[in-house]
């Protein structure tokens, strides 16, 4: 907590009762070579869960995890409203997941100080339940803006995109009815999936939709016994190129390659540190 200059690398975790890895309220952090384990069927055993961070990168990790293995946050209704401090600037590469009921990255539900300027990459799930999941619901305000997500590689999954506008978890009857979150700049390009049951379900909010919403150059192959309806669409606004099964109605064809920045975040100018110890013990 409240910590700047954080470096973790080269640690395996295994069976951890709840979240593995929380940096909160802290910046330019760096995470790579890790190995987490936990039971598939044990929840809330989050691998990677940043949390109100600036300037934080995940590389080269391996997380299975009975919950998401990683879960971007940034505060819980009321209370993250009032703290004010976001998650943003979040590098995320070459990062493999298994979590049959859970997702290889989500953002949210705590979103209520924000979540903006994410960045995956080389992303690799088995046996997941969806790929990248925004959750969100009335009550969080703030915002999840400007996620690009490219070369994601799937396979067995129930879903490959997921948004929730309904996901209502509160952490007691205080918070605000009118808080309303806003969900826009999600881009996802350069996807393969196998062995999939649905393509998505995009639920925004009624009177709140989730907008600039772009997904280009994907390919979905289904299960054997895949649903009828591949695309589930409400309150949602965007488009989509070349991408199978054909997307829903809201989502219409437009020949655009969705952006990913190419700038270079500040933390990837931050170098890891490898420190070592000598001597008689």
């Amino acid at each position: 907590m409240y910590s700047n200059q954080v470096q973790i690398s080269n640690l395996t975790l295994v069976n951890s009762p709840s979240w593995n890895v929380h940096p909160i309220y802290s910046s330019d952090i760096i995470i790579q070579h890790l190995t987490i384990l936990a039971p598939v069927d044990s929840p809330n055993t989050d691998g990677i869960d940043p949390d109100s961070c600036t300037n934080t990168k995940i590389e080269d990790s391996f997380v299975v995890s009975g919950d998401d293995c990683i879960a971007v946050k940034s505060g819980w209704d009321q209370y993250g409203i009032k703290f004010n401090m976001p998650t943003k600037n979040l590098v995320i590469r070459r990062f493999t997941c298994i979590s049959p009921d859970s997702a290889t990255i989500a953002l949210g539900s705590e979103m209520s100080g924000g979540i903006e300027d994410v960045r995956a990459e080389d992303i690799t799930a088995i046996n997941t339940e969806s790929g990248v999941r925004i959750k969100t619901a009335v009550g969080r305000g703030a915002y999840v803006k400007d996620i690009y997500v490219r070369r994601m590689t799937l396979n067995t999954m129930k879903y490959v995109f997921w948004m929730t506008g309904s996901y209502g978890s509160h952490p007691d009857p205080g918070f605000d009815p009118k808080a309303l979150p806003v969900i826009k700049g999600i881009n996802y390009r350069d996807i393969v999936a196998d062995n999939v049951t649905y393509s998505a379900r995009l639920d925004g909010i009624e009177n709140d939709p989730f907008t600039d919403i772009c997904i280009s150059n994907v390919n979905i192959k289904l299960t054997t016994k895949p649903k009828e309806l591949q695309w589930n669409c409400t309150n949602i606004q965007g488009v989509t190129n070349q991408v199978t099964p054909e997307p829903c109605n809201l989502l219409p064809e437009k020949e655009i390659d969705c952006p990913f920045p190419e700038d270079r975040l500040p933390i990837d100018n931050v170098k890891l540190k490898i420190c070592s110890i000598s001597g008689n013990f």
